[in-house]
């Protein structure tokens, strides 16, 4: 029976890798044999996104390819962020974690400033204007999904919102590495921290972060951008109940909510494979070193193949319609949202330069 329900997940997971596949093909076309590079210039993440959202679009997805697509979005994009965990050093994830926690602090508090007066100006409903708020600075989808129940949002609020973050995320996902590269100088710290705090999704980071390390042939940028996001979704647990204490004040009953559910565990799995890149290290140093060096280049080969599957079942999943037809005050809350949250992060960091470096 278990077998059964487990065989569920195949088909949506090997159209993921088919798509990965194919992205790969095209990337080697068009940047090798093209454009005569020896390594393609162009990200195999953005055009694995983009054939996701195409074909998406253009064709049904059929309901035995969705739990496996679903599977993809949710764990195997999970796994591809853990095993990024082997490219650090405990140390770099203390050096980033101090600077990127005040950074993404005085993001969290300008954006809900922002859209407190938003909620104003506009008329938005208060509980879409709190799930548009929390999915643009914590973590996307998640703290959407998470949020949703302590506020007791409807169906259509929540996919509202969903489709609200799916297509700013997306879009800053595809533009900010290169504006990034530009207006840092090609700086992997700068860089990092801010596509760690100024894009919305966990997936769109680690995707925006592949295509810098791609383009730029920058994994540092990737760690830090991916150290960044972590640190941020972990904010879950103080703004949840902030929001929930907000919305219920002065009611005679709220809704109970649990800590352990919405912790994002995963980061435990990344912060463990740091651990084990360190100690292996340590052990491998003068004993079967070979071995070990191919272990961590297989692990974070994997982890790229995860993360790409991933963004091609998100792309697959992304339904144009939908952001389409939500009306445009969400969509301008939404935007304000990105701009506060990019504007707000550069002016941090320019501040930061300023003051420390």
């Amino acid at each position: 029976m278990n077998l059964k329900k487990n065989l569920v997940f195949i088909p949506g997971i090997i159209l993921a890798f088919v798509l990965y596949s194919l992205s790969q093909g095209f990337n080697n076309i068009i940047g090798i044999e093209l454009l005569g590079y020896s390594k393609s210039p162009i990200s195999t993440a953005m055009i694995s996104i983009l054939l996701g959202i195409f074909f998406g679009n253009a064709f049904k997805v059929r309901d035995g390819f969705q739990k496996g697509l679903d599977f993809t979005r949710d764990y195997i994009l999970k796994l591809g962020i853990i095993c990024l965990g082997i490219q650090l050093k405990p140390f770099e994830f203390l050096e980033f974690g101090m600077i990127a926690i005040p950074l993404i602090v005085i993001c969290i508090i300008s954006v809900l400033i922002v859209i407190k007066i938003l909620i104003k100006k506009l008329k938005i409903p208060t509980r879409m204007a709190y799930l548009i708020s929390i999915g643009s600075t914590v973590c996307g989808t998640t703290a959407i999904m998470a949020t949703a129940p302590v506020i007791k949002a409807s169906k259509n609020e929540v996919s509202y919102a969903i489709a609200n973050i799916t297509l700013f995320g997306i879009l800053s996902m595809l533009l900010y590495p290169y504006f990034a590269n530009f207006y840092f100088d090609a700086e992997p710290l700068l860089v990092g921290l801010f596509l760690g705090t100024s894009i919305h999704e966990t997936s769109q980071v680690a995707a925006a972060g592949l295509i810098y390390d791609q383009q730029f042939n920058s994994p540092e940028t990737l760690n830090i951008a991916t150290v960044t996001k972590l640190i941020r979704n972990t904010f879950l647990i103080i703004m949840i109940p902030l929001f929930a204490f907000l919305y219920n004040r002065g009611k005679t009953k709220e809704k109970s909510y649990s800590i352990v559910s919405i912790f994002p565990y995963f980061v435990l799995g990344f912060i463990g494979m740091i651990i084990l890149r360190n100690i292996g290290d340590q052990f491998f140093i003068d004993n079967i070193n070979d071995y070990w060096i191919e272990t961590i280049d297989l692990i974070k080969f994997s982890s790229k193949v995860f993360l790409t599957m991933a963004m091609a079942a998100i792309g697959l999943s992304t339904n144009l319609k939908d952001i389409k037809d939500m009306g445009y005050k969400p969509f301008l809350v939404g935007f304000i949202a990105m701009l506060t949250v990019g504007i707000v992060c550069i002016s941090t960091i320019e501040i930061y330069l300023k003051l420390f470096i």
